[in-house]
């Protein structure tokens, strides 16, 4: 999906995609993506662009929402992100907190995107982000699956719109 980014995007853009570094299947694994998550927006300059995918946008979101970041973000982009929800013990690191979306920073515009089809990320999910966020652009997709049919070309098309920065 980052080629495909990268692609639709062109030379003007440089797509950083920072491995995270944890166990997925250890309880604290969260945090510790949090905590990554963190540094590389610190280490960002302003104007940068944040995109993620499932597990990865839903982390992103909830980095937002936790924390005060310094660094001006141009957008936010995130594709097909759970809206995690239950009692179990592992899907609590996940949860976004209550009235999580009067903590994200107002100045920063987001989207999300969603295939009907996506046959990891029930679309029921991307439906609870749209109530609570109704100031984010939201794309619905009639297909693509998951990886969005490994087309990111709806993306890079709102970043290229919404922002004039270009890192390179």
């Amino acid at each position: 999906m980052v080629g495909s980014l990268q692609a639709a995007l062109g030379t003007g853009y440089q797509v950083h995609y920072p491995q995270m570094v944890a166990d997925e299947t250890t309880p604290d694994f969260a945090p510790q993506w949090l905590h990554q998550i963190g540094k590389q927006i610190a280490a960002a300059k302003d104007g940068f662009i944040l995109a993620g995918h499932s597990l990865g946008a839903s982390l992103l979101l909830k980095y937002l929402s936790e924390n005060t970041v310094k660094t001006s973000i141009a957008g936010v982009f995130l594709v097909a992100p759970p809206f995690w929800n239950g009692d179990a013990d592992w899907v609590q690191p996940l949860k976004l907190q209550k009235g999580f979306a009067a903590q994200l920073p107002g100045n920063i515009p987001l989207f999300f995107y969603q295939c009907r089809d996506d046959e990891v990320v029930p679309f029921d999910h991307f439906t609870r982000y749209r109530q609570q966020l109704p100031r984010a652009v939201f794309r619905e997709l009639a297909s693509g699956g998951h990886q969005l049919n490994d087309d990111l070309s709806v993306v890079a098309a709102d970043i290229k719109q919404r922002t004039m920065y270009k890192n390179g």
